[in-house]
């Protein structure tokens, strides 16, 4: 795209360009400068900056600035800069480092990108992380945060850390719960929730160590980062996988269902019938209350079909959990010393705690004969309808 078809879709798609800044006196100019070439609807939001920022900024009456009266952290700059940005009329905000790290020329590419799409769409930066000067803790980072990106969405992206995005404002959440770098994770991950697609665009980077002024702290930041994650993989194992399954059930009827989630779903007839048969494991498992976290964990380690050992885990819904204890009881029965005869007894808790030794040899024999029974089950009934999928 040339400038002028640049400038007159930001116009039409009302697009700002947003820019946190904290005490980056030696590079914020530059940024502002190579925004300007494209566009001059830019907001930046001066988080309490205590150089020079004031004074560069001042030269700028053309834009908008908010100056926050102390530092309060990345996060809490973007949350300011989405809501101004939504009060003035913008529908999608580019949000550039101040750092010197993003060119403003890949600017173009974020815009013609929206363009193509026919939806509403969330756009991360994707920078080249193998080249020369990238710092190893940044590409680490981002391996990390791209494993648990995915864990939490299903989305695989090459890169969930760049700064360098576009946010669709009105299809992003309006309250927020992380205030610093973390916010960057939170925002990605909990617009994926909301269905709206989160995809990479290629961009330029550049780490000058004489320029750069980097904010993020090791230590404390990677474990706000650490904490995030496993509240977000708790949320997603407890409740937005189940949502999201039964949703898509909802939406379908059964053939459908068998149809595109089992028969034409990712994965081979073997591992199909392996996550049937992890699900069932699980599902008849003394584990109660942690069945969907184990089996979820499980299917993401082992690489199998999350959806299929789900629904399998599910063989313990409530109608069915006297049948499983009763029938966890009278096969371990026979390894126990002792009445253990269930017969003669109330079928109840106090009889699982009172002969519990009992239970957990039965459900561990139970669970593992039906596991393979079920995964065999599967794979031949699959095998016989599917056959190119072995």
């Amino acid at each position: 795209m040339t400038i002028p078809e640049v400038r007159n879709a930001i116009s039409e798609k009302k697009i700002c360009v947003l820019i946190p800044t904290y005490n980056n006196e030696k590079t914020l100019k530059r940024v502002i400068d190579g925004v300007l070439d494209y566009t001059e609807n830019i907001i930046v939001i001066n988080d309490g900056s205590t150089d020079s920022t004031p004074e560069i900024l001042s030269a700028y009456p053309q834009i908008t600035t908010v100056a926050l009266p102390e530092n309060k952290g990345k996060g809490n700059g973007l949350k300011t800069g989405f809501r101004k940005a939504k009060k003035l009329g913008y529908d999608y905000a580019i949000t550039i480092d101040s750092d010197g790290q993003h060119y403003p020329d890949d600017i173009p590419v974020f815009v013609e990108t929206l363009l193509q799409e026919k939806e509403d769409v969330l756009l991360i930066g994707n920078r080249n992380m193998s080249q020369d000067g990238i710092p190893k803790k940044s590409s680490f980072g981002n391996r990390f945060s791209n494993f648990w990106f995915w864990f939490e969405t299903g989305i695989k992206l090459e890169d969930t850390q760049s700064g360098y995005r576009l946010y669709p404002l009105h299809k992003i959440p309006k309250k927020y719960f992380t205030p610093k770098f973390e916010f960057e994770i939170e925002i990605i991950v909990r617009t994926a929730w909301r269905h709206v697609p989160v995809k990479n665009v290629p961009v330029k980077v550049l780490y000058d160590p004489a320029e750069r002024v980097s904010h993020f702290r090791p230590f404390k930041d990677f474990t706000r980062i650490s904490i995030l994650n496993t509240i977000l993989v708790i949320i997603t194992l407890f409740y937005i996988i189940p949502r999201n399954f039964v949703n898509n059930f909802k939406k379908k009827s059964f053939k459908k269902f068998i149809k595109e989630d089992v028969l034409e779903s990712d994965g081979s007839n073997r591992t199909k019938a392996f996550s049937v048969a992890l699900g069932i494991f699980i599902g008849l498992s003394p584990f109660w209350g942690l069945h969907t976290l184990l089996v979820i964990s499980l299917a993401v380690l082992f690489k199998l079909n999350k959806v299929l050992a789900f629904v399998a885990s599910n063989i313990s819904l409530p109608p069915f959990i006297p049948f499983i204890i009763a029938a966890a009881l009278f096969l371990g029965a026979p390894f126990v010393q002792g009445d253990s005869n269930i017969l003669t007894q109330e079928l109840n808790f106090d009889l699982v705690k009172n002969n519990l030794l009992q239970y957990v040899i039965g459900s561990a024999i139970l669970a593992t004969t039906m596991s393979a029974l079920s995964g065999i089950a599967t794979y031949l009934l699959l095998h016989k309808l599917n056959p190119e999928n072995n």
